[in-house]
């Protein structure tokens, strides 16, 4: 059994782990290049606790509850509690902080249920480390590694704790989530000194970077709470770009102050003019803020996003950021790869030629030993080299020497092996033609005899490659080079090859493809092609699935062009093609500055800037840890299909949302228009402050069933983006609609039933009640509102406040409330002013949105 480290506290105290060699300070830790047992391990995680670093809300319930207080209208409704209670009105004071207690209740269980759902769902994609533990390689969840655990890195991870590296091979990390540094730094074993800075730790790995290229081999010091990030975490907010909707939501937020500044100031000034008690004036002009805010907002934006993610769960996309919901339904442009996007994905081998383009079964061979030996990704070129060996090949007599990894700027990777008997190692070079003839002197001849490489050559070889590319197939150069055996070989030596043959793989569209795209441009949904293959490679291909094709731009171009010009070309092209990973970022960026809400969808290292631009980063389940960290959603299948029905989803959800925003400010800005009004004109207050807090209230219990709600198809035909000029237009009509009908209603209370100051209260209390309730019904759909068949949950909810609205008058405890007993006349009068006003709201809504409908032709043709 292995030792336990003799003290948690043993790598803390000492200030500088960086400068110690690696063998003293495995010892330190009780632990040993073989890693540690399960059981240390165990007893190591209890100590000191899981691998994590707390960041955002305390996930406890006591805690959400909490949060519920911290609304400013929330906060202006205790004020006015305590006001009341100050000057001698208790049972008003009980009455507000009943409902604001009951409305906080209401707000967390949603809030908190959601984010138990969503907790659920992302334990899905928890994030994995490969660990060494009794001896084997084992994957681990990133929060079960402790100190003394040895990790193995390779490109595409993301480091998971802070440690010193033990060996390493070409290992590069991005440390811009420390330092700022945009390139690369190459990390290698060894020690540094004491006084070293963060960024010149070269011998140390941190949480929260990530391998750019190379492997490494670490021991991790370090975890949770007491890497660096967490330290710098401690001390920096990182704040994260704002989307499209939580834009949409701070700018109602700014039209909701606005509204009710105005309110409060006129209607409480107005009320002291007119000799009234200042305590029931500044109660009321409160209330009639508030009442005026839709209050549930969060919750009903946090339900309808948690129900909206885990129906995506269910269609297979998961969620990472809620709100990214949202900015699916609004994406009209996405971006993608070719490759197992658009494709199979499944690749296969299908001709290895030498020079002159015949069958060469040397080339083979060679291509089989870079694919097998070499230990950096794992890539699907690879694994279809590797399925195509020829069992014949002689294999065991070759031994791996050294290895020269991949990288994105040399696009190029390197095997060096030795031959049983043979006084010469041969370097075997695999990657992208360009790159490989770059880094040739000379080609192999059919008889194995190296030939010059002049410009002649180099033109046919184009020539070959263009014409394989024009008939969809991705062309790989390989090139050998014999050394006089040595120990090591570094990127120089990859120099002066004889480039011997091409590698041929073909990767067919998926199935069901293009019927896939044109569902996605029935949407209102473009798809553009950014990728590092070869253009004619992506023309075929766009062209086989029924894409634009004509127009393309390649990365040498986007390289001439500057920010401004890339931005005025961006739209003007199908494809880009041949692009350096750092290009796509410019690329998003460029097309968002048009305007468009841009997805991208993407799976390797180089794609998480590109993911991080976008408005929606979409990557998938395989994809590699940096991928998947930048992504707001993550896709079960790499399947546009798949993608398709999430953006039905985020479409559906978005449409719920705007559906109770448009509804309930409608309601509210006409019934407290009148109310302010009302209270100028009357001796009395149309409404005491507890009434319209109920009333504010009840009217919300139904639409927390607006997340279940029914979508009309025409709602989820074309991208929804928040409209504050739409929501304004939208609720000054039918606010103006419902305050003509709240004017009729004070007319037949006051001259037909001749109401006292309570009858006349009660009655429009249930009257605005009542009609808030049924305006929900009419403006929910687009279409006439019995052809479009709400959801159960949300008519019996409706329905039920419905009943209670017209019982409040005579259920014990209604005195507090300031209600009496109506007449059954009165009430039918107040239920036919109500089926009025119901048709009404829908004859104005027929003309809004013919209204809209010309508005937006309007724009187009300007």
């Amino acid at each position: 059994m292995q030792p336990e480290m003799s003290s948690p506290q043993a790598v803390d105290s000492v200030p500088a782990y960086w400068s110690i060699p690696a063998a003293a300070l495995l010892a330190r830790l009780d632990t040993r290049t073989t890693g540690l047992s399960s059981e240390a391990a165990r007893a190591r995680l209890a100590r000191v606790g899981a691998n994590t670093i707390r960041a955002g809300h305390d996930g406890s319930a006591l805690a959400a509850f909490a949060r519920q207080f911290r609304s400013p209208l929330v906060l202006i409704l205790i004020f006015a509690a305590i006001v009341s209670g100050i000057v001698g009105e208790g049972s008003e004071a009980v009455i507000i902080g009943v409902i604001v207690l009951a409305s906080c209740v209401l707000s967390f269980t949603q809030e908190y249920g959601a984010s138990r759902a969503m907790q659920a769902l992302t334990a899905r994609i928890a994030r994995k480390a490969l660990v060494l533990r009794d001896g084997r390689e084992t994957l681990l969840p990133v929060e079960e590694i402790v100190p003394g655990d040895i990790v193995r890195l390779s490109a595409g991870n993301l480091v998971p704790a802070d440690g010193i590296l033990l060996e390493t091979r070409d290992f590069n990390v991005s440390e811009a989530a420390l330092t700022g540094e945009t390139f690369p730094v190459i990390k290698t074993a060894g020690i540094c000194t004491p006084e070293a800075r963060l960024s010149q730790r070269t011998n140390t790995a941190f949480t929260g970077t990530s391998v750019r290229s190379g492997t490494a081999t670490m021991a991790v010091v370090k975890t949770g709470g007491a890497t660096e990030f967490a330290s710098i975490a401690a001390t920096i907010v990182h704040v994260a770009p704002e989307t499209d909707f939580a834009r949409g939501i701070r700018r109602f937020g700014y039209l909701m102050t606005e509204i009710m500044l105005v309110i409060v100031i006129l209607v409480f000034f107005a009320n002291l003019l007119l000799h009234r008690p200042a305590v029931d004036s500044l109660l009321f002009s409160l209330a009639l803020a508030v009442g005026l805010t839709p209050e549930l907002l969060p919750a009903i934006i946090s339900v309808t996003l948690a129900r909206g993610a885990r129906t995506m769960a269910a269609n297979g996309v998961i969620v990472r950021r809620l709100d990214a919901i949202e900015n699916l339904g609004s994406m009209d442009l996405l971006c993608t790869d070719k490759t197992g996007t658009l494709t199979e994905g499944v690749i296969h081998l299908d001709a290895c030629l030498d020079v002159a383009g015949t069958d060469a079964p040397q080339v083979q061979l060679w291509a089989f030993l870079n694919a097998t030996l070499q230990t950096g990704m794992a890539n699907p070129l690879d694994e279809a080299i590797a399925s195509g060996r020829d069992e014949r090949d002689d294999i065991a007599a070759y031994a791996k020497v050294d290895e020269i990894p991949y990288d994105f700027i040399r696009k190029r990777l390197s095997v060096v092996v030795r031959r049983a008997g043979e006084r010469e190692d041969l370097m075997i070079c695999k990657g992208a033609v360009q790159t490989v003839v770059a880094a040739c002197s000379s080609v192999l001849a059919e008889d194995g005899a190296p030939a010059p490489l002049d410009a002649a050559a180099a033109a046919k070889i184009d020539e070959k490659v263009q014409a394989w590319s024009g008939q969809g197939y991705r062309v790989l150069g390989l090139a050998v080079r014999r050394f006089a055996r040595q120990d090591a070989y570094r990127r120089e030596d990859e120099a002066d090859l004889a480039l011997a043959g091409f590698l041929l793989f073909f990767d067919p569209p998926k199935l069901g493809m293009t019927e896939t795209l044109h569902a996605l441009a029935a949407r209102g949904i473009k798809v553009k092609i950014i990728t590092g293959d070869n253009r004619y490679v992506a023309a075929h291909l766009a062209e086989t699935v029924d894409l634009p094709h004509r127009r393309v731009l390649t990365g040498t171009e986007v390289s001439r062009l500057t920010k401004e010009a890339l931005v005025r070309r961006v739209t003007q092209n199908d494809i880009f093609a041949e692009i350096d990973p750092n290009q796509k970022e410019r690329i998003i960026a460029a097309l968002r500055k048009h305007g468009h809400v841009v997805g991208y969808l993407g799976d390797g290292i180089n794609d998480a800037p590109a993911l991080h631009e976008a408005d929606v980063g979409i990557s998938v389940e395989g994809a590699v840890d940096v991928a998947r960290e930048a992504a707001d959603m993550i896709l079960l299948q790499r399947d546009l299909g798949v993608l398709l029905r999430g953006i039905d989803d985020g479409r559906k959800t978005f449409a719920n949302t705007m559906k109770y925003i448009s509804i309930t400010t409608s309601a509210n800005f006409g019934n407290m228009i009148s109310m302010a009004l009302a209270s100028l004109a009357l001796p009395f207050l149309p409404l005491l402050a507890p009434q319209i807090l109920l009333n504010n209230f009840l009217s919300d219990v139904p639409s927390l069933a607006i997340a279940t709600d029914n979508v009309d198809a025409d709602q989820v035909r074309t991208p929804r983006r928040w409209d504050i000029a739409f929501v304004r237009r939208f609720m000054v009509t039918f606010g103006l609609v419902s305050s003509f009908f709240d004017v009729m209603t004070f007319a037949f209370l006051l001259l037909v039933a001749g109401a006292t100051a309570s009858a006349f209260q009660t009655g429009w209390f249930v009257e605005s009640l009542i009609t808030e309730l049924a305006i929900v019904l009419v403006v929910r759909t687009r279409a006439a509102f019995w052809r479009s068949h709400p959801s159960a949950l949300l008519s019996w909810l409706t329905l039920a406040v419905a009943v209670f609205a017209v019982a409040i008058p005579y259920l014990p405890g209604a005195n507090w409330f300031g209600f009496v007993v109506l007449p059954l006349p009165v009430v039918g009068g107040l239920i036919a002013i109500t089926l009025a006003y119901l048709a009404a709201s829908e004859a104005a809504k027929h003309w809004f949105f013919a209204r809209e409908r010309r508005r937006r032709r309007g724009r187009r043709r300007v």
